[in-house]
């Protein structure tokens, strides 16, 4: 009996010590952000919750519960304020989140005023506009919290990016796929037609092009100032690129399939940001 005792014992320990030894894992990314330099903050649909990337390694910024209508049960999307701060948009308590820091209570700013909120974006004034893919609005949420106003009515919005006249790009997916809104609300079609398979979501760069991520074609395309479209890098590594965000003069890749986060270069090179262990 006591040698069963021990054998058990032991056992039991190694268990626990493999166990604490894995490997935090990404399970299935869908948005991502990161300022010019430090943390890349990812929202994972099935953590439920929130990573933070930093020098290849994994942790968790945030773990929601898989109950539903509980924050960050169903994250969509992740962005940073003019602070520095983490907000998250969940569809499972219509809700967009704020984060103080790491492990801190997500604080709700519109009351479950918002549908599905599929990506979250910061005016200068530190205003957010919000899409909105149940309820086919951009809406505008006051930098402190607050009712949500309507600031452009676009249907089935998606990925949205605000370029340098703070003009706001929105990937839709009805005829015309990539739109713009001015501030005032008014929306023109930048990309006119369907030449994207199914598109997720935008970045604009400092020259006035824009970066579409393509999910079903595996792929992001170029998008000149004037509406011209060009596939740019495709194939693998990318399983199914959904969430892109610009870090420096590098946009990074969010794929759900692939179960990691991609850089590219300007000039194309595709990295794993994401260091696998042994």
């Amino acid at each position: 009996m006591q040698i069963f005792v021990q054998t058990f014992s032991l056992l039991l320990l190694l268990l626990v010590s493999t166990h604490a030894g894995l490997a935090a894992e990404m399970s299935y990314p869908l948005s991502v952000v990161a300022a010019e330099k430090g943390p890349v903050y990812v929202a994972d649909r099935k953590l439920p919750g929130i990573w933070s990337v930093q020098d290849g390694k994994v942790s968790e910024f945030y773990k929601g519960s898989k109950v539903f209508r509980t924050p960050l049960n169903a994250v969509r999307c992740v962005t940073l304020d003019d602070q520095g701060r983490v907000l998250a948009g969940d569809s499972s308590t219509r809700e967009v989140y704020r984060f103080a820091k790491a492990g801190a209570k997500p604080e709700a700013l519109t009351k479950g005023g918002i549908g599905i909120p599929m990506d979250v974006v910061v005016t200068k004034a530190g205003d957010l506009l919000v899409s909105d893919l149940e309820l086919h609005r951009i809406w505008k949420v006051p930098a402190a919290g607050g009712k949500p106003t309507l600031f452009a009515e676009v249907s089935a919005p998606r990925g949205l990016a605000l370029d340098q006249e703070e003009n706001l790009w929105v990937v839709s997916g009805t005829a015309d796929q990539l739109l713009k809104v001015t501030p005032d609300g008014k929306v023109s079609v930048v990309v006119k037609g369907r030449p994207f398979n199914f598109p997720h979501d935008v970045v604009v760069l400092n020259d006035g092009s824009a970066v579409v991520s393509d999910g079903y074609e595996k792929a992001l395309w170029k998008v000149t100032p004037d509406g011209k479209t060009e596939k740019w890098v495709s194939g693998e590594p990318f399983k199914n690129p959904v969430g892109i965000a610009v870090q420096g003069k590098n946009i990074l890749v969010a794929d759900p399939h692939a179960k990691t986060v991609f850089s590219v270069d300007p000039e194309k090179q595709v990295t794993d940001l994401v260091k696998k262990q042994d």
